[in-house]
Parts: C-alpha cells; sequence; structure tokens
C-alpha cells in the first residue's frame, strides 16, 4: 500500500512539473479567451467572394478521436504537446457532419463519398448513384446516377484533379467520376458475369471515359488499368502484380487517346518519372504507382508527397487547377488494422499538406475544406498526465486491475486479450 501510494505521489509531482510557468497565471488564459473572442468577432465580417478554386481534404476515417490524438502527436514531433495547433485548427469555421449512409448505421467510403462529393446520401457500397441502388445489382444503376462537384467543375470551365493516397479507384476519389453498384468492382475482372452481361463498366474504365479531361490524377493501383496477366512495368515477375482488366484493353493508352489534339498528356508510374517532367508543359497528368495504398510519408512510393514544396512548385499546385480532392486514406487503413501510429501519423501528414496549401493560396480567392467521411472505434482516455507519449503507457497502473495501460486504444480488433481470467499486462507486448 505504501508503494502504491509513493508512486501516487510521483505521479502526481511529475504532473505537476509538466505545467508550463505562465499557464500557472490566470491571466495567460484570459488574454487567449480574449483573442478568441476578438477573432470571433472579425468573422461576422464574412468573406462574400465568389471562389475561384475550390480544395477539398479528406481524411478516410477520420473522426474527433483521432483529430485529438494527432493534434498532441504533431506537437511531440516537434517538442510541444497538448497546446499545439494542426493547421485545421486554425480554420475559421467548424462543423459536425451526419455520416450514416441510407441503409447503415456505421458508413462505409462508398456511401459517403457520394454525400460529399456529389451531395446525395447513398447505400452502404455504392458509389455515384442514389438510394435507388441497391449493392451488387448492375440492373438497378440506370438512371440513378449523381453528378459530382469534380464534374461540376469542370462544366464551370474550371481545371479538376485527384490525388489520393489509395488506387485511384479506391471508393473514396472513384465518387468524383463513376457510378457503381459495386464500391470494389476496380476493373472487368473483379465483376460478377450478371454485371458485365446487363452493361456495368468498371471504375477504372470510367475513370477514363465518364470524364476524360481530368487534367491530375494520382494515386495507385495501375494493374486495373491493364490486361489480364500482362505484366507489370516495374515487378515484371510478379504474378499478383499483373493485369486484372478481362477486355484486353490497355487503359493507360485509351486515356492518352482521348485527348484532343495538340494536348500533351504524360503518364507516369514512379516518382522519379513525375519530377523529370517538364510540368508547365504538360496538360494532363496520369500518374499510378504499383501499391494500392500509398503512404503520405514515404516518398520512394509517393506521387505527391504534399509535404515536399519543391515538388508541389514544380506542379504549381493548386494554382493550374481550379479544383482539386485530396483523400487521404491511409488513416483509415491504419485504425482499420489496428495501426494507431500508421493512422495518426498519416493525419499529421495530411495536416501538413493542408498548411502548404493555405500557404500557396489566398482565402480571397480560394475555398479549402478539410472533412473527414466517418470515424473509426478509436478511443482516447486513460488519464494519463501531459506529455505523455501518445503511443507509450501511462507512468501510472490502473485503480481497476493494477496493471498498466495506454491512452489510446480499440473498440474492437485483435488487441484485447484475456490471461489466466484477468487483462493482459500490455507492457510485455509490443503497444
Amino acid at each position: 500500500m505504501k508503494a502504491l501510494l509513493v508512486l501516487l505521489l510521483l505521479a502526481q509531482l511529475c504532473s505537476a512539473s509538466l505545467v508550463p510557468e505562465r499557464e500557472k497565471d490566470p491571466e495567460y488564459w484570459r488574454r487567449q479567451a480574449q483573442e478568441t473572442l476578438r477573432n470571433a468577432l472579425r468573422l461576422q465580417r464574412l468573406n462574400q467572394n465568389v471562389a475561384k478554386n475550390l480544395i477539398l481534404f479528406l481524411g478516410d476515417g477520420m473522426g474527433v478521436s483521432t483529430v485529438t490524438a494527432a493534434r498532441i502527436l504533431k506537437g511531440q514531433l516537434h517538442g510541444q504537446g497538448e497546446e499545439s495547433l494542426l493547421e485545421m485548427d486554425k480554420f475559421p469555421f467548424v462543423a459536425l457532419a451526419k455520416t450514416y449512409n441510407t441503409n447503415a448505421q456505421v458508413p462505409d467510403s462508398a456511401g459517403t463519398a457520394t454525400a460529399y462529393l456529389c451531395g446525395v446520401k447513398a447505400n452502404e457500397g455504392t458509389l455515384g448513384v442514389s438510394a435507388g441502388v441497391t449493392r451488387d445489382r448492375c440492373n438497378t444503376t440506370k438512371g440513378q446516377e449523381v453528378t459530382s462537384i469534380l464534374r461540376w467543375a469542370k462544366e464551370a470551365g474550371k481545371a479538376v484533379g485527384i490525388v489520393t493516397t489509395t488506387r485511384v479507384t479506391h471508393a473514396t476519389p472513384s465518387a468524383a467520376y463513376a457510378h457503381s453498384a459495386n464500391r470494389d468492382w476496380y476493373s472487368d475482372g473483379e465483376m460478377p458475369p450478371d454485371a458485365l452481361e446487363g452493361g456495368c463498366k468498371d471504375i477504372a474504365r470510367q475513370l477514363v471515359e465518364n470524364i476524360p479531361d481530368i487534367e491530375v490524377i494520382l494515386g495507385g493501383g495501375r494493374k486495373y488499368m491493364y490486361p489480364r496477366n500482362a505484366s507489370d512495368v516495374e515487378y515484371p515477375h510478379e504474378e499478383k502484380q499483373r493485369g486484372t482488366r478481362l477486355d484486353g484493353r490497355n487503359l493507360v493508352q485509351a486515356w492518352r487517346e482521348a485527348k484532343p489534339r495538340g494536348k500533351v498528356a504524360e503518364y507516369v508510374w514512379h516518382r522519379r518519372g513525375l519530377l523529370a517532367l517538364n510540368l508547365t508543359r504538360v496538360d494532363f497528368l496520369l500518374g499510378e504507382s504499383l501499391h494500392p495504398r500509398v503512404p503520405w510519408h514515404q516518398l520512394g512510393a509517393l506521387w505527391v508527397p504534399l509535404s515536399c514544396p519543391g515538388l508541389l512548385g514544380q506542379l504549381q499546385w493548386p494554382v493550374i487547377l481550379r479544383g482539386m480532392v485530396v483523400p487521404c486514406g491511409r488513416i483509415d487503413h491504419g485504425h482499420h488494422e489496428g495501426k494507431a501510429k500508421q493512422a495518426l501519423h498519416e493525419a499529421v501528414e495530411l495536416d501538413r499538406a493542408i498548411g502548404l496549401a493555405t500557404r500557396l493560396t489566398s482565402t480571397q480567392d480560394t475555398l479549402s475544406v478539410v472533412t473527414a467521411d466517418h470515424s473509426h472505434v478509436f478511443t482516447f482516455g486513460g488519464y494519463t498526465p501531459r506529455g505523455n507519449p501518445i503511443f507509450g503507457l501511462a507512468p501510472m497502473q490502473s485503480d481497476v486491475d493494477r496493471k498498466p495501460f495506454t491512452s489510446i486504444l480499440y473498440g474492437n480488433g485483435p488487441g484485447y486479450k484475456i490471461v489466466a481470467g484477468e487483462r493482459e499486462n500490455v507492457s510485455a507486448v509490443d503497444f
């Protein structure tokens, strides 16, 4: 008992020592409150300019708990902590969204992509169509297609683009251009016979045909563009990386051929190829890495590291493009796998991209929106002291079972384990 009291006393002393001296002064907080109020009053003078440019940043799976933990991680990466601000925290307005699908309480990325890109709620697993479409049923699609903000921008004469850390045919970006009864119909090789016979098009084909003049498309998943068993340009001896198309088409070639005469269309499959281009002389750019999931921070596999000003300067992004959709799908992938470290680092990298875009544009003519399509059962609590490593163990034991605990955890997945009738000692695992 004495040992426990000593530990609690030490924890309290450590916690007290973490408080910066300035924060012990009540005037510090009052000055912050006054500045916050002054900023809020300035917002009453609304910017009523008509936006010429739109940038939509989408953190896939980036719910409130992810934003909070990412804010702390960002601070800890820069020698700060809970007091740090994300770039999105600096935006003048904030709101919450209801993210259900028309047939589901917990939504998926296809139905939500249709909602935020097309303005229409839809059924789970369907893309760019109304709720009149049933998942997997091709014959319910005709006449139920809905159009996206990307198409609206294109029809208004704006240059548009999609930059994503997922495959370009993934649910999150593909609602911008595709209409599909199933988000998984990446190529015709993934479609059932009845859908093919019913005349439904796969998502990769729609990328090339539906809006053929998208100026910039960058992401992963190139195998869906090539004929079945066609060797991959980068990994020619790996069978699993071969093309998947049953129709024998080379959609990269079809993409090039669809461009107007006199226009320069460049296809690249590696970052080196992109850097070698003189982008001031390129009218259309398609970049597809092999990997269906492209991490922000692994620059060797990344087409557009939005945290890299040099590359963005070459792209002149987003000055050239008047409408840009930027999905960050790797936050979602990390959470699905119960990998908080991956998810939160992805969120921090997305925030760096937001900051860079803010510096490259003006609020006088550019509307930037940061949103998420849904959240995850990622929770953050545990009464850890300020400054505790976001991925680390608390410096004290649980008052329930006297065992170590982390401040972040998942409400599902493989993490929870009972050992000899009790919760596992997490200090003995690679949390």
